[in-house]
């Protein structure tokens, strides 16, 4: 569902997805990952590099990336930039200044609307789920009893007594 929401809710949906899939398999900060070129992740053939190597930015510190679970969403999304006439050494490039990363403040834009979306799918199908369960559990309830006239008690009154068939 989150996969789905990305691609196809945001005009630049698949680069969107590909930031939030390296964050996740890389565990970097947002302002490292904004700040990554392509040459950082991609050799110079366009096949995604094993490990790529940078400083974070907060620490100075050095990372190791390791990129193979995300070889192919990287791959995918290699034609992307260029599908959009985005000529930028970054790798996740604003659509209006691709000669800048994506902003810190867009991305958590991105990141609110996407929630409000799944919030709001979760919400219709937990709703869709509860009506069927509740249609199916009323259709259970009516097939479970039979009613049956059981003849006249000691008093001679008619009585009906509910007989569950199972």
């Amino acid at each position: 569902m989150v996969q789905d929401t990305l691609l196809d809710s945001f005009r630049a949906g698949r680069r969107n997805y590909t930031i939030f899939q390296v964050g996740k398999a890389t565990l970097l900060r947002v302002s490292d990952a904004m700040k990554l070129k392509k040459t950082d992740v991609f050799n110079l053939d366009g096949t995604v590099k094993q490990t790529a190597f940078i400083h974070d930015q907060k620490t100075g510190k050095g990372n190791t990336l390791y990129l193979k679970p995300v070889q192919q969403d990287l791959m995918l999304y290699h034609a992307w930039p260029i599908q959009q006439n985005m000529n930028s050494e970054l790798l996740f490039p604003s659509t209006s200044r691709p000669d800048r990363p994506i902003t810190d403040r867009r991305l958590r834009d991105h990141v609110q609307k996407l929630s409000g979306q799944l919030t709001q799918k979760t919400n219709d199908n937990l709703s869709t789920r509860n009506d069927l369960f509740n249609i199916q559990d009323k259709k259970s309830k009516i097939a479970k009893q039979k009613i049956v006239k059981s003849g006249s008690n000691k008093d001679g009154i008619h009585t009906n007594r509910a007989i569950k068939r199972w």
